[in-house]
């Protein structure tokens, strides 16, 4: 059975840090690509964040840009996303996925895990 499942969301304070975390099971992580989706409250779902399986080349939106990593563990079964100078706007539910190859799409993906809330707020 697949699943992935995040953790490592909660309340931060603007510029404040989060190390979110995605255990993937059911599957080889080595073979899949993983990115990481966000959506905020009545807005539709953007991708944050990308990491393929060939090379472990990432990719970011330019909102993120600086400011988020995202790396990969296939040891470990886990994709993590560091979260540095955290801001209001990055409020949101945030969700990783995996795919065989990478992709910006949201539809692209095959599996996802349950989200994981993030709030920036003083």
């Amino acid at each position: 059975q697949v699943q992935l499942v995040e953790s490592g969301g909660g309340l931060v304070q603007p510029g404040g840090s989060l190390r979110l975390s995605c255990a993937v099971s059911g599957f080889t992580l080595e073979y899949y690509a993983i990115g990481w989706f966000r959506q905020a409250p009545g807005k539709g779902r953007e991708g944050v964040s990308f990491i393929s399986s060939a090379d472990g080349s990432t990719q970011y939106a330019d909102s993120v840009k600086g400011r988020f990593t995202v790396s990969r563990d296939n040891a470990k079964n886990t994709v993590s996303l560091q979260m540095s100078s955290l801001k209001p706007e990055d409020t949101a539910v945030y969700y990783c996925a995996a795919k065989e190859t990478v992709s910006p799409l949201d539809k692209a993906y095959k599996f996802w895990g349950q989200g994981t809330q993030v709030t920036v707020s003083s």
